[in-house]
């Protein structure tokens, strides 16, 4: 296995990234969030404990891993605290660094992020109003307050004041909404929240260069999906940060001038939340039922998702962008005991037939799906499971090895993991 690890989404998120970074943390010395924030939700099941993360990497179930927030990752204090303290209550007491570069959410940029989702209306992205975009912002501001300064009691003053009458101002002349939270009640608090995060705020980029230096191994793992990459993607309908596999370098602050493994995580059908052209959406009872069963509903707002059928064009945008060199498919489960099951292979737009994402957002709303259609397979059973699990890929059904074997073709890039259900252990090599 190379030193390196880039664990990438494919599509729109929720491809189930958590649970396949937590598979092969076990073999990984360090696992390293590098871009997104807590409006990114990732959920880790082994046996009867699942852990819902939003900021803390999913490599935190193995207790060997050490467990780093980069600099590219926007941090709420309050929510990575409370994330904090609901592991240690499910006896995991975090091994975690957080960069001292990474730049912290404040109150302001919630308020900011409410008002802008209200204003973009039909060109909204579906914001979970975390103050992502607005926080993002402030660090091209230079207005930005990183969590170092968390631990310097003047220079925080000095950059809040600065930031504080800046994004209070937006909202209150541009906006006409009303910020009640005063200067100093913001200062005292987040003084607080930098105390208790002491402990865990360093030089994650030097601790980082030394590991990548002595041969340990690191595991990059993005939030969100290609789709909602703001240079990739479906703009404006993504998100504020770079989640493909180039931006790790930039999020953690070392360059990797190695061979890397860069694993494409793609669900074996498409879910959305928010709003965007979606090409390949079921809105039929078909959908209720792959929603019911995946579970489909977000980890961070609860909100439920919009399903589709597996998009072939949005996977083999991914696969070019990001120098995917395996795809791991999740979530096969989900889809048996269906009729049939489609595959978009391409999109019908201005009348033409096109195999690759375009950037207009025109031709995206116009696109309409080209689909295969092939057999789908049974339900899993608890019987069929364990069959797979001792007998490996000669004991999928027929039907999943042709299912798989035509996405290879289609994207050209061989899937190398194989997860058929939530449970760690519901994974399988494709060898």
């Amino acid at each position: 296995m190379p030193q390196v690890t880039i664990i990438v989404g494919t599509q729109w998120g929720d491809e189930g990234k958590g649970k396949i970074t937590d598979f092969f943390a076990r073999d990984m010395d360090y696992v390293v969030r590098f871009q997104g924030g807590n409006n990114a939700g990732h959920t880790v099941i082994v046996g009867d404990q699942t852990y819902k993360l939003h900021l803390i990497p999913s490599g935190v179930a193995n207790p060997n891993v050490i467990n780093i927030i980069g600099n590219g990752v926007v941090i709420d204090p309050r929510v990575l605290l409370i994330e904090i303290n609901n592991l240690i209550q499910q006896n995991i007491k975090p091994r975690l660094l957080i960069s001292q570069r990474a730049h912290a959410i404040m109150p302001y940029h919630i308020a900011m992020d409410e008002a802008l989702s209200e204003h973009q209306n039909e060109l909204a992205a579906g914001s979970t109003k975390r103050g992502i975009a607005p926080v993002y912002a402030d660090k091209a501001y230079r207005h930005g307050i990183r969590m170092g300064d968390l631990l310097e009691p003047k220079i925080f003053k000095e950059k809040l004041e600065k930031a504080y009458q800046f994004n209070v101002g937006i909202i209150t002349k541009v906006f006409g909404r009303q910020f009640d939270r005063a200067f100093e009640t913001i200062y005292h608090e987040y003084l607080g929240y930098g105390e208790k995060l002491r402990q865990y705020i360093c030089d994650t980029e030097l601790e980082l260069f030394n590991a990548y230096k002595f041969g340990q191994k690191i595991m990059f793992e993005s939030a969100q999906g290609m789709s909602l990459d703001p240079d990739h993607g479906m703009y404006p309908h993504g998100t504020s940060s770079n989640n493909i596999a180039g931006y790790s370098e930039v999020g953690c602050g070392v360059g990797l001038n190695l061979p890397k493994r860069i694993i494409g995580i793609t669900k074996a059908y498409v879910s959305r939340v928010g709003n965007s052209p979606f090409v390949t959406e079921i809105s039929d009872e078909i959908g209720e039922k792959i929603r019911q069963k995946g579970i489909e509903f977000g980890t961070t707002t609860g909100r439920p998702r919009r399903i589709g059928w597996l998009d072939l064009v949005q996977v083999r945008q991914a696969v070019r962008i990001s120098g995917i060199t395996e795809i791991a498919i999740t979530k096969l489960d989900v889809l048996g005991g269906l009729k049939e099951i489609k595959l978009c292979v391409a999109y019908k737009t201005n009348n033409k037939i096109i195999t690759e994402m375009p950037a207009s957002l025109l031709a995206m709303r116009e696109a309409r799906p080209i689909y295969k259609t092939m057999p789908c397979w049974n339900n899993f059973d608890e019987k069929l499971k364990t069959k797979i699990k001792a007998g490996g890929y000669s004991q999928l059904p027929d039907e999943i090895k042709n299912y798989l074997k035509f996405i290879e073709q289609q994207i050209k890039c061989r899937i190398e993991i194989i997860s058929f259900g939530p449970d760690r252990a519901d994974t399988i090599s494709a060898n």
